[in-house]
């Protein structure tokens, strides 16, 4: 049997991890600076197992438009280099001796207006996401008072579907900030 707080609670976990995933796909979007959050999720092939970069590499920031990754593994520069190209990024990276060095170029006018439309379509597949969850927890608060034996009142139903749509307020809240922050990121010079 269902209660009104295991229901909020399971819609708020479900919410809030819609807002993560958010946040680590919007952290590989690339915007005018270097950051080591646009390659440390890159997949490269490590002795046959596709490995992290951020786990095969220390990445640093020499400047604000260059990114230096330093493989631990001096054997994976090559790996390193081909999974940076071919991850879309549009980067070019330079190896230097046991090192990859890549620059960040400025990005187009054109580029910043494709990227930050995939950011709002990003927020809005996730708005949707939670907009599923409280389908659902609205239907798990409905179920409440066909089930044997229950004796939850109407009102007391009528309140749990009130916390669970000020749930998604505050969710949908807080992926339009996420969004507008890494819209203004994009479209900083």
């Amino acid at each position: 049997m269902t209660d009104p707080d295991t229901i909020l609670l399971e819609t708020e976990e479900a919410m809030t991890k819609a807002v993560e995933y958010l946040k680590n796909e919007m952290r590989g979007i690339r915007t005018g600076r270097a950051s080591p959050a646009m390659v440390e999720f890159i997949k490269a092939d490590y002795y046959g197992s596709m490995t992290d970069l951020k786990s095969l590499a220390a990445i640093s920031v020499p400047e604000p438009s260059q990114l230096l990754i330093k493989p631990f593994d001096a054997g994976s520069v090559g790996a390193i280099k081909q999974a940076i190209e071919a991850s879309g990024l549009g980067l070019n990276p330079m190896v230097e001796a046991k090192q990859i060095r890549l620059v960040v170029p400025a990005l187009s006018t054109e580029r910043r207006q494709q990227l930050t439309a995939k950011v709002k379509k990003m927020g809005e597949e996730q708005k949707t996401a939670i907009r599923n969850t409280r389908r659902d927890a609205n239907k798990h608060a409905d179920g409440l008072s066909k089930q044997a034996g229950s004796h939850f009142p109407e009102d007391e139903i009528e309140t749990l579907k009130e916390e669970i749509q000020k749930l998604l307020k505050k969710f949908e809240d807080e992926i339009d900030k996420r969004v507008a922050e890494k819209t203004k990121e994009i479209e900083t010079v």
